[in-house]
């Protein structure tokens, strides 16, 4: 089956064909097939993610899943929340590619959460992902899982792997930030892979989807 991921982000597509690797799936970013990104006007991650999944079925005529994911700091009330991805305004205009605005993007978002959290003691957060899944546009029945990961914010980067806020999420049961744990830790720990751990069981069995081995 061919499944349009309502995303552009290659480093989310590496990670969801990681995790999905096992279910007869061809997972294939909205951009390859043309389709503008969708807006993410609400509030909560669920609402999001299934705006975009219905945005890229509707656009593609495939089944699509979306994730809309964020980091929830306990302090700041749950931000940056739904807007992790732009926290930070970025000086306009910003010459370059996109991978480089996205790590200068990352890079702003990260000083200003610093700079929120300057003085605070709780530092108490969590990493947030909630994947939809449609078979199509109009799908009244679509698949959710929600996974989150519990984490603290240190007070200087830590880490060179990753992106967007791992060098500052910090993972007390391992001793380490995220931007320092190895990917293959990360895709059997993180948020996004507990998210699809769940999604995994629901496509398998509410799609009859089975995995390349038969089971």
């Amino acid at each position: 089956m061919k499944l349009v991921l309502a995303s552009n982000n290659a480093k989310k597509l590496a990670e969801l064909r990681t995790l999905f690797a096992s279910l007869p799936l061809e997972l294939v970013t909205q951009g390859a097939l043309g389709i503008a990104e969708a807006e993410e006007p609400h509030l909560t991650f669920i609402e999001n993610a299934l705006a975009k999944a219905r945005h890229a079925a509707r656009a593609s005529g495939l089944p699509a899943i979306a994730d809309d994911s964020g980091l929830c700091v306990d302090a700041l009330d749950g931000a940056p929340g739904v807007a992790s991805a732009v926290f930070a305004p970025l000086p306009a205009p910003v010459d370059g590619n996109r991978e480089q605005l996205r790590a200068l993007q990352d890079a702003a978002n990260n000083t200003l959460l610093l700079e929120r959290l300057q003085g605070v003691s709780d530092r108490r957060a969590r990493f947030v992902s909630v994947l939809v899944a449609v078979r199509h546009a109009d799908d009244p029945e679509p698949l959710v899982a929600v996974g989150r990961w519990e984490a603290e914010i240190l007070d200087a980067p830590r880490g060179s792997g990753g992106f967007g806020y791992d060098p500052l999420v910090w993972i007390a049961s391992l001793h380490a930030s995220v931007a320092e744990l190895d990917a293959e830790v990360k895709n059997a720990m993180s948020h996004r892979a507990r998210a699809a751990a769940q999604m995994f069981g629901l496509m398998r069995d509410g799609w009859s989807l089975v995995r390349g081995d038969g089971h």
